[in-house]
């Protein structure tokens, strides 16, 4: 018998060899980072692309913006400079989808309040009702904290332009007045101003999803 092991003794320590880099090297395949998608809107649901760029498949970006927030300050792409962050359209008024958007955001705020690298932005659909004074109550009554987010509002066909040409988050109505019809969607972007996700704003398991996300994003910065 002693011997039957000494006979095999090499041949066992090669399999055990083989059989740990075998299960180390599934063990590190299972565990590989996610990759984080980059949207074109070649990608994404063509109701919310303006027909202008439906055919656009690759360097999408989000485009500058000169908007004001709750406190009469101008924010622009420099705000968010350097910074990943979070966007929405919503509007004050709304009774149905935006309070669960809002309620949602705040959470994702609560989450990311510590973060330095991480922001939120949401923009009204109906800037002439939703003026600095009405975000202002509207951001005291939600709990908003100025130096994480901003809600904006200004120049209705920038906004339109934003929402459909570079966040790809609204559809349309159709008309010549830039009216919009706002969706449930959170949009990631990252710090070079990419679409990275989206994410239903009303459902806590997105809210998950989302927050996963951003860490995913956020490690992908440390590589």
């Amino acid at each position: 018998m002693l011997s039957f092991f000494r006979k095999y003794r090499l041949f066992a320590i090669v399999m055990t060899c083989l059989s740990a880099i075998i299960m180390i090297t599934f063990y590190f395949a299972l565990r590989k980072e996610k990759v984080l998608n980059v949207y074109q809107p070649a990608n994404v649901n063509v109701e919310l692309v303006d027909n202008s760029i439906q055919h656009v498949s690759k360097y999408h970006k989000i485009n500058d913006f000169s908007l004001v927030n709750q406190n009469g300050e101008t924010i622009t792409q420099d705000t968010y400079k350097g910074k990943i962050y979070v966007a929405d359209f919503f509007f004050t008024t709304c009774q149905t989808i935006c309070p669960i958007m809002t309620k949602n955001m705040a959470d994702v705020q609560k989450a990311i309040l510590d973060d330095d690298e991480v922001m939120l932005l949401s923009h009204s659909v109906i800037p002439e009702i939703d003026t600095v004074e009405q975000l202002k109550k509207y951001a005291l009554e939600k709990g908003v904290n100025d130096a994480k987010w901003n809600l904006v509002t200004g120049d209705k066909k920038e906004i339109y332009d934003l929402a459909r040409k570079s966040y790809l988050a609204v559809k349309s109505n159709g008309d010549e007045d830039y009216s919009m019809v706002h969706t449930e969607n959170f949009m990631l972007i990252d710090k070079e101003r990419r679409i990275r996700g989206f994410y239903d704003g009303t459902k806590k398991e997105e809210i998950e999803r989302l927050l996963e996300e951003i860490e995913i994003l956020k490690a992908s910065y440390d590589e």
